[in-house]
């Protein structure tokens, strides 16, 4: 599963040993809001591994998608979620950047501007006072006539 949000709190770290294989084991908590609904969420997810903590680089304040797996434990009698984030991504990381169309690579041409009609205060538009002359707007090309026919009924 996958969430978009801004992270608000970033819990403490936690740490440990395994009591089963010894490994040594560290993990931190991190509190997310959505910031593309109406009503915004919280959700509190994990991250587990400090080789994962380092690569993902989490900071409070910043938007992020996280995708992640939901698990639940019983614990004496009680049972308990687990959402752990198997992989945390920042949006301009995910391919367009935050603001307009992805800039074009270096060295490649320019898009072609689309031609401008005249119209008011635009140069070409038959101000005389400019001597230029009235440019003609194109004419955008249109759809063939469709022949009725008799036994089609539908309106379209």
């Amino acid at each position: 599963m996958e969430i978009t949000g801004k992270i608000i709190v970033a819990l403490e770290q936690r740490s440990g040993t395994s009591a089963r294989t010894g490994n040594a084991w560290m993990m931190q908590s991190f509190v997310l809001e959505t910031t593309n609904e109406q009503y915004p969420r919280r959700c509190v997810f994990e991250v587990f591994g400090e080789d994962r903590l380092r690569e993902f680089n989490i900071q409070v304040g910043q938007e992020y998608t996280v995708s992640f797996d939901i698990d639940a434990r019983e614990y004496q009698g009680r049972w308990f979620n687990s959402i752990r984030a198997w992989r945390v991504t920042a949006p301009q990381a995910m391919g367009a950047p935050a603001y307009g169309a992805p800039a074009p690579a270096y060295g490649a041409p320019a898009p072609a501007a689309a031609p401008a009609q005249a119209g008011f205060n635009q140069p070409g538009a038959g101000d005389a006072a400019y001597g230029q002359a009235p440019t003609a707007p194109t004419a955008a090309p249109q759809a063939p006539a469709v022949q009725p026919n008799a036994t089609d009924d539908l309106p379209f």
